[in-house]
């Protein structure tokens, strides 16, 4: 028997169709000998029809019934015979119940995407008005499995060494200032990656890229006549499998898959790697009067939390909460991320509000949440690094006990709080002294390392690092919210003034503690985190929340990097210094003792004195000893960090080190630029070798060699 011909034998005919019984596995479009095999799921779906569609044609060109004997189980699996896949488009009508009490809301006049989609059209464009006539808006694709990856691979860079870059695609060239061919696309990150390898950070962490619906709630600007506001940070998921077309210069050709690609395998070729923001709490189907797309038509009440009385659990704050703990949903999560990983080469993921993915459908938190333990134990994703926004909308926050199963790293939003509070002269030495360490009061009891904790002081959520210290409150009138959406709890000090000021003290003020936040954030134990452009001091005006704007608020205005050339060239000396010394990139905590007969422990602490730590003070000092880099296993410098965030300069009395080696300045933010930062290996020797006066609000980096 020749099995080779099996499959291209039609069984069935529909009108000019033919048809053969379809393979339940793998969901989705899946090009096979002469055809397409299209399989779905649905628990409670009655009958099922695959509506096929020329592409871009307002009306279908075909529907076709899944003939009963098609069905196996709960998935209507067909195989379609001699169709041109790469010029139509596709989406099924699902009949059944509609009660919603029941959690059913089935309607067969609805269009309904395949969440399998790997290409999703109808939106190619960014920000082109919708045809709201159009009967199915986000239209399902076959994509082509044909792009050249050569010698790539994902880079397995250890979690330790990594220095994150939190960044979103459209805002980081869309300012006319990026000069770049393709302003707010993947290509135009592409052309950007010799700024970013200049900055010397080795991981790029992308805002969410899954298609999403820009035009999701927009409204009138109510400050810019004329311009929309949009879903613009694109945190409502339309599509788990697809990228995101009109963040892609060829959206508008279908090549979105091709150009995200192309950007992942130039960041591979220079040595960074990518993470994705994923969304899995919520989709953008929303509440009971939000919009059908597809788990809604599909089977509603096995993709959704749903109360006693058929009403969506909210527990993302955007109107729906996937299931994620259903066997089913835990399996489009796991093969969404196998996907991306194996096909897209992605080196990790950063789950939005991920304690969602730890609550039972009625919401109660689970002991051993089987979706995480699955994620953390899959083969396929066994070197993606999996990190966690330990909380959600629902007041779940597992920063510190988020279950972990040994893979799941944090952001710690405890580090943020302290070292904001710390900056401000509001925390003690005592509090930030567990935070400058991997936070091992948090970790460590369960055997959970440094690097689980991602230690960032700002990120896309709240005011840049800039707007950090020149806001005591928010501003966000521009978001049409009267000023009440975003944080009122920011830990922020305007250093004397509210917003722009001319004041050459307090500017002089601001740009040191935007030097002290870096400082700080690239000697602690753990994994640093920055936002995009906070190394040439961007700004949002103060608004704290800028989801909702595409426009300056949100996009990086390139001409900072020459306006700030002196922060950013203090954060590019700050992340090479880190990637100079693994004393810094522990895989363990610290012991606080001696194993390796320097004299030295791993750490030791001090205050304005040596060896005296004051832990209820605003002064703090801690030396690494190099003996002990990497738990001993390669040879460092000595490293010394004093902090003195008090109004005004203190004495420092500087520890010994062992003969022979001297105290070398790498940083002293009290210093005037440019003696405020040397390159790694020109440091020049410290006069006193026994202490200096360090300035107020100021950081001072020593290394021992």
């Amino acid at each position: 028997m020749d099995y080779g011909r099996i499959d291209i034998h039609p069984t069935h005919t529909y009108g000019d169709f033919k048809l053969r019984r379809g393979r339940p596995s793998p969901f989705g479009a899946t090009l096979v000998p002469g055809g397409v095999n299209f399989s779905i799921f649905s628990s409670y779906a009655k009958s099922c029809i695959l509506v096929l569609f020329q592409k871009h044609a307002k009306e279908p060109m075909a529907e076709i019934p899944f003939p009963d004997e098609f069905r196996i189980g709960n998935v209507f699996s067909m195989i379609v015979f001699d169709l041109d896949y790469e010029n139509i488009e596709y989406g099924y009508r699902m009949d059944g119940p509609f009660n919603p009490k029941e959690g059913h809301w089935f309607d067969s006049s609805k269009i309904l995407m395949d969440p399998y989609a790997k290409l999703i059209g109808g939106r190619d464009v960014w920000g082109e008005t919708p045809d709201w006539s159009d009967i199915y808006h986000h239209r399902a694709r076959i994509a082509l499995d044909d792009f050249d990856w050569g010698d790539d691979r994902p880079l397995e860079i250890p979690p330790e060494d990594l220095v994150i870059y939190e960044m979103h695609v459209r805002s980081f060239t869309k300012h006319p200032s990026s000069q770049v061919k393709h302003p707010g696309t993947f290509a135009g990150i592409k052309d950007k990656i010799p700024y970013i390898k200049e900055l010397g950070v080795n991981a790029i962490e992308l805002m969410p890229v899954y298609e999403f619906d820009e035009f999701e709630n927009s409204r009138p600007n109510p400050v810019r006549p004329g311009e929309t506001l949009l879903n613009y940070w694109g945190y409502s998921t339309v599509g788990f499998f697809a990228p995101k077309a009109g963040y892609a210069a060829t959206g508008k050709l279908g090549m979105q898959v091709d150009e995200l690609k192309t950007l992942v395998k130039e960041l591979h070729k220079n040595g960074m790697e990518v993470i994705l923001d994923v969304v899995f709490n919520h989709t953008a189907e929303g509440n009971e009067y939000g919009p059908y797309i597809s788990f809604r038509g599909i089977d509603n009440k096995t993709y959704y939390m749903l109360t006693p009385d058929g009403y969506y659990y909210n527990f993302s704050g955007c109107g729906n909460t996937l299931n994620c703990n259903n066997p089913i949903v835990r399996n489009i999560v796991l093969d969404c991320l196998r996907y991306w990983a194996s096909e897209y080469h992605i080196d990790g993921f950063r789950f939005d509000l991920a304690s969602i993915l730890g609550r039972d459908p009625r919401g109660f938190p689970l002991p051993n949440p089987p979706l995480l333990e699955t994620l953390a134990f899959d083969p396929i994703l066994a070197k993606c690094k999996l990190i966690a926004e330990a909380w959600d909308a629902g007041g779940l926050y597992q920063v510190g006990s988020f279950p972990a199963f040994g893979r799941w790293a944090e952001w710690n939003g405890k580090y943020r709080d302290t070292a904001r509070k710390f900056l401000k002269g509001d925390a003690s030495a005592g509090e930030m002294a567990p935070r400058l360490t991997g936070s091992p009061d948090l970790y460590a009891w369960e055997g959970r390392g440094p690097a689980t904790s991602i230690n960032f002081i700002t990120a896309h959520d709240g005011f840049t690092l800039m707007d950090m210290v020149s806001y005591n409150y928010k501003h966000n009138e521009a978001n049409g919210e009267n000023n009440n959406d975003g944080s009122n709890d920011n830990d922020s000090w305007n250093c004397g003034w509210e917003g722009p000021t001319d004041d050459p003290g307090i500017n002089a003020l601001r740009k040191r503690q935007v030097k002290n936040a870096v400082a700080m954030l690239m000697v602690s134990t753990g994994v640093p985190m920055i936002l995009m452009g906070d190394e040439v001091g961007r700004t949002q005006y103060g608004n704290n929340n800028t989801y909702c704007h595409d426009n300056e608020l949100n996009w990086q205005d390139w001409t900072l990097l020459e306006k700030n050339a002196d922060l950013f060239r203090f954060f590019k000396n700050c992340i090479a210094f880190r990637h100079a010394h693994p004393v810094l990139r522990s895989k363990y905590h610290f012991s606080n003792r001696d194993y390796m007969g320097s004299g030295y422990a791993d750490i030791t602490w001090h205050g304005t004195q040596a060896w005296n730590a004051d832990w209820s003070g605003r002064a703090l000092a801690f030396m690494l000893c190099g003996k002990h880099a990497k738990a001993g296993t390669v040879e460092d410098n000595y490293v010394y960090v004093a902090m003195n965030m008090h109004w005004e300069a203190l004495w420092f009395g500087i520890p010994g080190l062992p003969d022979g080696m001297k105290w070398h300045v790498f940083a002293n933010t009290g210093a005037p630029t440019p003696d405020d930062i040397w390159e790694p290996g020109f440091e020049p020797m410290l006069e006193n070798q026994s202490g200096l006066l360090l300035g107020s609000r100021s950081v001072l980096i020593l290394v021992g060699k």
